[in-house]
């Protein structure tokens, strides 16, 4: 690893962690704690506001943070790919949020990694065999964003169909489906529900709170009790 890479690195670790110690950001990145005296010296020379001492522990002042798009070629591939897929496999809104950030990104990269906005080593096809949904997911985004129940009519696998109202917690998408993770006033419970069974979809000004044991953090927490 380059000296430059290894302090920017050194840099995203004191972000991540309150306090690193020399000897682990050595055995990180397979260097001494000779090396990494003198990387943090240095850093600190750059004004970059580390805090501690040799033998305590180092930590990052709070709010410091770093100029953007110092990306390495593997994080930009990562961001570029990503950014494609948004744009063929999710609603117009978030598509064109999608393209606008890959313009930002490309108007300031620096001359060395132009050349990744072009590459095609990783590609997100536009035949998405995409399944037609009734409504704007947008809207639903907005609503899950802003705490805000929904109602519709719900077709399930057999046919049956249903009228349920829900508080919508999060979007899961498994291609080529997207899924309201949501709970269920009808079922009083977690249910998902394919967004493409889904029709007369009603989005509603009714907010609802953060309760205990209906949240998405508590849906999360209820999966992992069930794998």
């Amino acid at each position: 690893m380059r000296r430059a890479d290894r302090l920017f690195e050194i840099i995203q670790r004191l972000r991540r962690r309150r306090v690193v110690t020399a000897s682990s950001l050595a055995e990180h990145f397979e260097v001494s704690e000779r090396t990494i005296y003198r990387d943090i010296s240095d850093l600190i020379a750059s004004k970059v506001p580390i805090e501690g001492a040799a033998g305590i522990g180092y930590s990052l002042r709070k709010g410091y943070d770093l100029p953007p798009l110092m990306f390495s070629e593997s994080e930009l591939e990562a961001l570029v790919f990503g950014a494609r897929m948004v744009q063929n496999w999710s609603d117009a809104e978030l598509g064109r949020a999608a393209d606008a950030a890959l313009s930002k990104i490309e108007s300031v990269l620096p001359s060395h990694l132009q050349k990744m906005m072009d590459d095609r080593s990783l590609w997100a096809s536009k035949d998405v065999r995409r399944v037609p949904v009734s409504f704007d997911l947008g809207k639903l985004r907005a609503s899950i964003r802003g705490c805000r129940k929904i109602r519709f009519r719900y077709c399930d696998e057999k046919g049956a169909e249903t009228q349920r109202k829900v508080r919508p917690l999060s979007l899961w998408f498994y291609p080529p489906f997207w899924t309201a993770a949501s709970w269920c006033e009808l079922r009083d419970d977690f249910r998902f529900f394919r967004v493409d069974r889904m029709s007369e979809v009603e989005f509603l000004s009714e907010d609802f709170p953060q309760e205990t044991g209906k949240t998405a953090a508590d849906l999360f927490l209820h999966l992992l009790s069930r794998s």
